[in-house]
């Protein structure tokens, strides 16, 4: 039965909003300092590179089956649950990692054991944690009009990316205390994030009437194949340099572990500020289609990862991955307001989930792929970004864009978000 419909005020949506920033703030700088502080860390303890990659593949291989279940959840559960259980794996799984990589310094277990340990924990957040982005990216897609949903997209990606800033910072203060004292304060702003999403987040109902059977989203739907194959490359494109880049700049520059963490950690911070920047101030301003987004961005992508690929210094370093953040903040936000935009306001929560999976699909690449090759060519993960980055320019052409192509006339759907925000 149909539950009765109240409106969603400014200020409702507005908190609601917020605390889901605050959310994915936390999650960004979980990834960053991770990048960041893993790599130097773990080859004290005496883990290769292939190791150190292999850690994220079961929880990323957890996170490509689930997202599209926790999404679907959502649709029928409501979205604040599937968030809030979500931030709360992720906090567990980053105390807990934070407590065996102690347990490696004080050498308490053998090396494989503990490296088995922490797989496992590590997968806790590919498991639950895979809820929190599928869930949010369906509650902004509740709440905004087509003309909303990019800038809406974007608004939530933003503080990812502004995570990804604080996340070094954030890291390297902490780190005057204990090498390992972020992994436990960012469990704690995790854990925090989840109370207050508890408490405050406003869920007008459950979406009963979503509950009943319909043909389930699937991967082969040409209204969506396009944006999961350039979610699946963007995801590629991302974890070739991430998790490359600590070792490929050791091994090139020939720097130790603390100059490298400091060269790394502003590389990384200055991608971040420029994939925020892309998403806060262009985004919102440029009034640009799906296709017109992710043509620049993969234009400006192209040149950045083309960087990689010249002699190496510290300034040409932080400068291609200034570019690509700026593409990243692009491409990021047109692929997946592309894919809401191509489907039913009642499929919205599964496609929010299979566009979570494809994000994942880079981790499981990198150890697999990426890596090897880095062992036997250190610019071979970026030749891979390139040649992705060429390809997905090509899938800009398709046809399934081409109703996508023209921005989309605000005054013509202002009272879209009215009639569809009391659905929570």
């Amino acid at each position: 039965m149909t539950q009765p419909v109240r409106s969603t005020t400014s200020q409702e949506r507005m908190r609601g909003l917020s605390l889901l920033f605050i959310c994915l703030l936390s999650l960004g700088m979980g990834q960053s300092l991770f990048f960041a502080l893993l790599p130097p860390i773990a080859r004290d303890l005496g883990l290769s590179e292939v190791q150190v990659s292999a850690i994220f593949t079961l929880s990323a291989v957890l996170w490509v089956v689930m997202s599209p279940f926790w999404g679907r959840r959502s649709d029928i559960w409501g979205r604040k649950p599937v968030i809030l259980m979500g931030l709360t794996g992720f906090g567990i799984s980053t105390g807990g990692f934070g407590i065996l990589l102690v347990m490696g310094q004080q050498g308490v277990m053998p090396l494989m054991t503990l490296y088995l340990m922490m797989i496992f924990v590590r997968s806790i957040f590919g498991l639950f944690g895979s809820g929190t982005p599928s869930a949010a990216q369906a509650y902004v897609a509740d709440r905004t009009s087509r003309a909303e949903r990019t800038s809406g997209v974007a608004a939530i990606g933003a503080a990812f990316g502004m995570g990804t800033i604080l996340g070094p910072g954030f890291a390297a203060i902490l780190a005057t205390v204990h090498l390992l004292a972020p992994f436990f304060a960012l469990a704690a702003f995790a854990l925090g994030g989840a109370l207050a999403i508890a408490l405050f987040l406003p869920e007008r109902r459950r979406p009963v009437e979503l509950a009943t059977e319909r043909p389930r989203l699937k991967i082969s739907d040409p209204r969506i194949r396009p944006f999961l194959f350039m979610g699946v490359a963007v995801s590629m494109i991302q974890a070739a340099v991430m998790q490359v880049a600590a070792f490929f700049v050791m091994d090139t520059l020939q720097l130790d572990g603390a100059a490298t963490a400091q060269l790394v950690g502003g590389g990384m911070m200055s991608m971040a500020m420029a994939t925020l920047f892309a998403q806060l101030v262009v985004i919102p301003r440029a009034n640009l289609s799906v296709r017109a987004l992710l043509t620049l961005g993969i234009l400006v992508n192209i040149v950045g990862v083309g960087l990689l690929l010249m002699p190496m210094g510290p300034g040409v370093f932080v400068c291609a991955l200034t570019l690509q953040g700026l593409g990243m903040g692009l491409m990021r936000p047109a692929v997946a307001a592309g894919g809401s935009l191509a489907v039913t306001p009642e499929e919205q929560g599964a496609i929010a989930g299979l566009n979570s999976s494809t994000a994942a699909v880079g981790i499981i690449f990198v150890p697999v792929v990426a890596m090897p090759i880095y062992l036997i060519l250190p610019t071979g993960p970026f030749w891979i970004a390139f040649v992705l980055s060429i390809l997905m320019l090509l899938m800009t052409r398709t046809k399934a864009l081409d109703a996508l192509e023209a921005p989309i006339d605000v005054e013509e759907v202002e009272e879209e978000t009215l009639s569809r925000a009391p659905r929570h």
